[in-house]
């Protein structure tokens, strides 16, 4: 397990984390979103030790990650701005990487390489920006790492890629109970791959809830009344978001479904149905009830 304790990073007059703290569980997607400069890429550095805290600690199973070459053998941090060693080939990467780290699969990067299709002997410099994503993914997860560090890792790739790299680690994670961290600030582009979700804004961590635990209870529902009815007539349901446009009432609320159901019929409907949300709209509900507008968080 992967602990922050109160975290804080400053850079001059800049806070890019302020007492940050979270657990991320073995074997689990944790995918945490935030806008440009809310913190994301300071915390990964910080959890791959290549940043020191100014205050708190994160450690992995109680063991501090920096200065300590042990516990960075179980970690691969995936940068949003890949680095190859001038001229090399992904060949050439992978010799590098089978140097450093002791659980490097040579099976594990030929099915990678079957996948991707990637000319493993060309010049990576040559490659485009898509390509060198592939090639640090590929890289990244041949050396088996228990700690899998992503940011900004489906930003280039084209959507049928993206699919692949998604069910890549999600086979991973159950496979080998191998930890994935994905930043991002596309909350999309995360939601069919992660279990839990931490927000991150202005260098604080607002926001962790665990996906199941986010859509119990939770519901949008549309329905059609005549001209006469008032929005004061839900008053009874915990309705989080509310909008109506001519006789179409759409909004969202929390409670169980059945009980829901059964307060709506008797207000004698024309129509309702009971939708899934998408994790956005989950997202903007709760934060909307916690005061905070989603929008300016993330976007």
């Amino acid at each position: 397990m992967i602990k922050a304790d109160n975290v804080s990073v400053k850079f001059g007059a800049v806070k890019p984390l302020d007492a940050v703290s979270a657990e991320f569980h073995d074997g689990s997607i944790f995918g945490l979103i935030g806008s440009n400069g809310s913190g994301k890429s300071t915390l990964l550095r910080v959890m791959a030790g290549i940043v020191k805290p100014d205050c708190g600690s994160l450690t992995y199973n109680g063991i501090s990650v920096w200065e300590n070459d042990l516990v960075k053998q179980g970690i691969i941090y995936l940068s949003d701005e890949q680095y190859f060693m001038p001229h090399c080939s992904i060949n050439d990467m992978k010799q590098l990487y089978k140097s450093l780290c002791t659980a490097f699969s040579e099976d594990t990067f030929k099915k990678l390489r079957d996948i991707f299709k990637l000319d493993c002997d060309r010049k990576i410099a040559t490659f485009s920006k898509g390509m060198k994503k592939q090639a640090s993914i590929m890289l990244g997860i041949s050396a088996r790492p228990k700690y899998l560090l992503c940011d900004e890792t489906f930003d280039g790739l084209d959507p049928v890629v993206r699919h692949l790299v998604k069910r890549i680690l999600a086979e991973e994670s159950a496979e080998r109970q191998m930890t994935t961290i994905i930043a991002s600030h596309n909350l999309r582009e995360i939601e069919d791959i992660c279990d839990t979700i931490g927000l991150l804004h202005k260098g604080e961590l607002l926001f962790v809830r665990e996906l199941d635990d986010m859509k119990l209870g939770l519901h949008k529902v549309q329905a059609i009344f005549d001209e006469n009815f008032d929005a004061d007539q839900l008053r009874p349901l915990h309705i989080l978001r509310y909008e109506r446009r001519g006789s179409l009432v759409t909004f969202v609320v929390r409670g169980q479904e059945g009980e829901i159901n059964e307060f709506l019929r008797a207000k004698s409907p024309t129509f309702f149905e009971t939708i899934p949300l998408t994790l956005e709209e989950i997202f903007i509900s709760e934060m909307e009830e916690k005061g905070y507008d989603f929008g300016k968080l993330i976007y």
